[in-house]
């Protein structure tokens, strides 16, 4: 393949790339985009979500400019409530044990309504996500969490149409383009090495927006950074996110920034495949613990199931479940809450079973410890506080009490057969350690001043997420900054200042 030119350059072919190429060509600059995958996994991380995408809103009008075509009564039969900016930066803080950058999250939340009123703008299509995050309460839909909007298709649904844009815009996709090296001279970013095809090719830019996410499906690096047992994980996503971007800008003098030990990471199906299965999507995940209990090898809780929504805990609580004895646990749950169990639990792929006793249940989890479980259970059942009502719509306070480890919400008693069982491990989504950007996205050098013309954006950055993060803050993450990247990108790549 002879040599490539192109104003801008983005590597990587997930959401945060897309928006930056689509940004990037709004500002009159001629763009490629390098796809590590072949064109049958494109799209990164973002392929393999339910699309779900945080954002501060005002109220249903708010949600009818993204979703036009909401039917009458959809909207005379939901409840949207309001998310305001300032709520989305407190549960940003709150959840990172305030150690997000303040600048960065405030530009995210700031630019997260206009920045998907944006991506409408380029096709992209967006639904309530009435299946996951809203339960019907006389009559009425009602949401929680602070999550309502989802992209039509999931991810890749929301890939499908980003990919539509590109084409549209002129913008051409190398599929199983291996970048391996960046370029850097007295003037800034002047090429890239990759292989292309089979064929070592030299790509020509005037910037660059590193766009190619964390470095969760590299075994070696988890390891390194995540700690021992984090090397025997399930990948949720692809397995082209091996740190790559990460390397080579350093390898130039990037700085790093975030939590480096600390990823996103969820229980997810036990005998799951290596890395995420497109056909199943984010299927493997099993959110639903808050309706029941979670007990490990010993036959033990060891997390407060209730402790908040799930969209504040599911993040965090991946990595509790690889702590325990075997890397694996057990959710819970009787024919009371069945009914709120999410789509994923009904999938073919699950490790299942079932039983019209607690006694004849304890007997089919394997590996774990059958007599203990039935003590934990009969334990926690005397345990509940029957006082107040149970209410899957708000922290309903319903808890237990005298246990050495409570649960703080919707405790409700194990006594409605048939009881269910389903196994789970620790799924990784992607890393929380990255490069350091300023608030254009620049990367910024290990002398705190921009690599001039190299940009970056998504699961790639560090600074932003710590410890956890509330769900579908990611998406939006890189929507917004990838964004925020390319139109910088572009202005750099074509003479403007920044």
């Amino acid at each position: 393949m002879t040599d490539l030119n192109a104003d801008v350059v983005v590597v990587g072919a997930g959401n945060a790339a897309c928006c930056a190429a689509l940004s990037a060509r709004e500002q009159g600059a001629s763009v490629i985009v390098l796809e590590r995958a072949p064109e049958s996994l494109r799209g990164g991380n973002t392929a393999y979500t339910a699309g779900a995408m945080r954002v501060a809103f005002g109220g249903s009008s708010d949600i009818e400019q993204l979703v036009p075509d909401l039917s009458a009564q959809e909207k005379a039969t939901t409840d949207f409530g309001r998310y305001p900016k300032d709520q989305f930066l407190d549960d940003l803080a709150r959840v990172t044990d305030y150690q997000c950058d303040p600048d960065l999250a405030e530009i995210l939340v700031e630019n997260s309504f206009p920045t998907l009123q944006w991506m409408r703008q380029k096709g992209v299509r967006f639904a309530p996500i009435y299946g996951r995050q809203a339960f019907k309460q006389d009559g009425l839909f009602k949401f929680w969490g602070g999550l309502v909007i989802e992209a039509v298709g999931g991810g890749l649904g929301l890939i499908a149409a980003l990919y539509s844009a590109l084409e549209q815009s002129g913008i051409d996709v190398f599929y199983e383009a291996d970048v391996n090296t960046v370029e850097r001279d007295d003037n800034g970013i002047s090429a890239l090495h990759a292989r292309i095809g089979g064929k070592q090719t030299v790509i020509h830019a005037g910037a660059v927006v590193l766009a190619c996410g964390g470095f969760q499906a590299n075994p070696q690096w988890r390891t390194r950074y995540l700690g021992p047992g984090w090397e025997t994980v399930k990948v949720r996503g692809t397995p082209f996110n091996t740190g790559d971007g990460i390397r080579m800008a350093t390898e130039i003098g990037a700085a790093t920034r975030g939590n480096w030990s600390g990823c996103h990471a969820v229980a997810w199906e036990r005998n799951a495949p290596e890395f995420g299965d497109l056909a199943v999507g984010d299927g493997f995940q099993k959110h639903s613990y808050p309706f029941g209990i979670m007990i490990n090898a010993n036959g033990d809780r060891f997390v407060d199931e209730g402790a908040d929504f799930r969209n504040y805990t599911y993040a965090k609580y991946g990595r509790e479940v690889l702590a325990q004895p075997g890397q694996f646990a057990w959710q819970i749950f009787d024919q009371k809450v069945a009914h709120l169990l999410r789509d994923e639990y009904r999938i073919k792929q699950v490790t299942k079973v079932s039983a019209d006793s607690l006694e004849a249940l304890s007997v089919k989890l394997d590996d774990v410890d059958a007599e203990r479980f039935r003590s934990t259970v009969a334990e926690y059942n005397q345990a509940v506080d029957d006082d107040i009502p149970f209410d899957p719509n708000v922290l309903d306070g319903r808890s237990t009490r005298g246990l050495v480890l409570n649960k703080s919400n919707w405790a409700n008693r194990l006594d409605e057969p048939p009881y269910e069982a389903y196994a789970v491990t620790c799924g990784i989504t992607f890393t929380f350690g990255g490069l350091r950007i300023n608030t254009a996205g620049q990367v910024m050098g290990t002398d705190l001043s921009p690599i001039n013309g190299l940009f970056a954006a998504g699961e790639i950055v560090g600074g932003l997420f710590y410890f956890n993060y509330p769900g579908g803050s990611g998406l939006t993450n890189g929507s917004v900054f990838g964004r925020i990247a390319g139109r910088e990108a572009g202005l750099f790549a074509k003479g403007s200042k920044i």
